[in-house]
């Protein structure tokens, strides 16, 4: 619950390919500065496990997951390495199974209704719905709402700045995934100034929308 409560006040997750610990020291730095405490990492390198155990040794607080998990073997190694949740692009029942043994938080991937059934026979309510844009986006989610009200998402896959207010306005949204906040140019430039500008952007409409909706 922790891990959750702490992404739905963040509103917006970096999704970050890092290469080393320099760059992923780098990263953390800048994502800090700009208020957005969870930060997936991707496992789409081989420094992936590396990055994440380096990343929980030199920043505690920062909550950190592991995605683009395949398989059991891959949650495994992210979990030794002391990742706190872990992300899937899809939904697979074996590795479902196993982080409900291994007692660690799933956001699988989903797509579709079947997807959504699946997950929740396996006890799984926050889904990451991607790729979000091609599947639809708010109009696919605005459908899914009634048919599950049980279940919230984190849209993932072509969202930015620009169309992040529609994501969050939706009641069965609880934050959004972008790896326009973990620009690899930006990063491999070390441009802290912009990374930053970024993520407070992000974060700055987080709380106009979430001000406008309670209002």
């Amino acid at each position: 619950m922790e891990v959750l409560e702490a992404m739905e006040r963040a509103g917006a997750i970096p999704i970050a390919v890092l290469e080393d610990e320099e760059e992923a020291r780098f990263f953390a730095d800048a994502m800090r500065k700009a208020g957005l405490p969870v930060i997936e990492v991707t496992f789409r390198t081989a420094a992936a496990a590396e990055v994440i155990r380096y990343l929980r040794q030199v920043d505690p607080q920062l909550i950190i997951g592991a995605g683009t998990i395949l398989t059991p073997a891959q949650a495994a190694q992210a979990l030794q390495a002391g990742a706190q949740f872990i992300v899937s692009p899809g939904f697979d029942s074996e590795l479902a199974a196993w982080c409900r043994s291994a007692d660690v938080l799933l956001i699988p991937g989903v797509a579709t209704p079947s997807e959504v059934m699946a997950a929740l026979r396996h006890g799984l309510y926050t889904l990451k719905f991607f790729p979000a844009e091609a599947m639809g986006g708010t109009k696919t989610l605005e459908a899914l709402a009634p048919v599950f009200p049980q279940v919230r998402f984190i849209p993932t896959g072509g969202i930015r700045l620009s169309n992040l207010a529609d994501y969050l306005k939706l009641p069965n949204v609880i934050a959004c995934g972008g790896t326009w906040l973990a620009d690899r140019r930006l990063i491999r430039e070390r441009r802290a100034d912009a990374l930053i500008h970024q993520a407070q952007e992000a974060r700055a409409l987080v709380e106009q929308i979430r001000t406008e909706i309670i209002a």
